[in-house]
């Protein structure tokens, strides 16, 4: 028996006490994905439990037996943001494949924007905050959006990225010209977006950035001081990776 046709668009979502916030994105999803993808198969959406210690996973699974394009895949035990992104795009199996937040901070239909980005020859899109300030319809707190700023500096000193926004968590991969990029990555917290961003780059994918919508929500599990200093001692391990050979070309 052949194997079903892979699925157009795969959609990760990292989940970690997330039972509060992760119906509602998974409503939101399932409808967007019912509009835009209506034949059974054509996409799938993969929820990465990290160790929750509520009831995350048993949501995903309540929600599995309703929507046979989801699937819940779990870490075992606490690993960290980067690690559950990265777990779940080597798991999925679309042409494309879309990680994004919980809380959907940026709304799913701003997908369209990533996707067409793709459509025109793009191997990697990026949402962004940074590119289009009047798409915010919700910010965070004047300090905040201060530390994001210093934090890109020292993302553009350590790694040379040109892009305004490594940290929005709304990023698609056309998946199969991707795959060595969370092959090699190797953060697995907060701090993993600008490695996988150089990753790409040094693979020599073509990415570009797009502004999106997006509201902060205040529930947000990112510490801005104590995940701040995390985030740039992970700036300092890519360039230590990168010097000792770690990112093979």
């Amino acid at each position: 028996m052949n194997a079903p046709p892979a699925p157009e668009l795969s959609i990760v979502i990292p989940a970690y006490n997330e039972e509060s916030r992760l119906p509602r994105g998974l409503a939101k999803i399932r409808d967007y994905l019912a509009r835009r993808y209506p034949v059974p198969g054509q996409s799938e959406i993969i929820v990465v439990d990290d160790g929750s210690r509520d009831d995350t996973a048993a949501i995903a699974e309540k929600w599995s037996r309703e929507l046979p394009s989801l699937r819940l895949v779990s870490n075992g035990e606490n690993r960290g943001k980067g690690y559950s992104v990265r777990h779940g795009m080597l798991e999925a199996r679309g042409r494309v494949a879309l990680f994004t937040d919980a809380d959907l901070s940026a709304p799913i239909e701003e997908a369209d924007k990533l996707l067409a980005a793709l459509d025109a020859g793009n191997d990697v899109a990026i949402g962004s905050r940074a590119v289009n300030r009047a798409l915010i319809f919700g910010h965070q707190s004047r300090w905040r959006e201060i530390a994001g700023m210093i934090f890109n500096g020292f993302v553009r000193l350590f790694t040379g990225l040109p892009f305004q926004d490594t940290q929005c968590g709304f990023k698609a991969f056309v998946r199969e010209r991707s795959q060595v990029v969370f092959e090699q990555q190797r953060i697995e917290g907060f701090g993993f977006d600008p490695e996988i961003l150089f990753l790409a780059e040094r693979h020599g994918l073509r990415t570009v950035e797009i502004p999106v919508r997006w509201a902060h929500d205040p529930a947000t599990k990112v510490h801005v001081v104590r995940d701040s200093l995390l985030m740039f001692l992970d700036l300092v391990l890519i360039r230590w990776n990168w010097l000792i050979g770690r990112y093979p070309k």
